[in-house]
């Protein structure tokens, strides 16, 4: 699904107009990579939580040259779905 049709999905649901939707979905977006940009994590019960996790220092290989380089720590975004939301989806979807 792509942001064009969630904006078409909330609006048939609710009757709002699309332009509406894509303007509130898109502010919903800027909050959230505000918040993360600041170290702040988002959390919506039920849904699932937008954190910032620190990745570690570490070694890796530059196979072009056949290196060693230092990939310095750094922070990452990461969501991590409610207990509720994995279970909808692990009773739900069929394989």
């Amino acid at each position: 699904m792509t942001k064009a049709d969630l904006v078409n999905e909330i609006s048939d649901q609710t009757g709002i107009e699309k332009i509406a939707v894509q303007t509130a979905i898109e502010a919903f977006m800027n909050s959230v990579k505000g918040s993360l940009e600041e170290g702040k994590n988002v959390y919506l019960r039920g849904f699932g939580s937008f954190v910032v996790k620190k990745r570690a220092q570490k070694t890796g290989r530059n196979i072009a040259k056949n290196t060693a380089i230092i990939i310095p720590e750094h922070h990452v975004p990461s969501f991590k779905p409610a207990k509720t939301f994995v279970d909808s989806v692990k009773n739900k979807v069929k394989s």
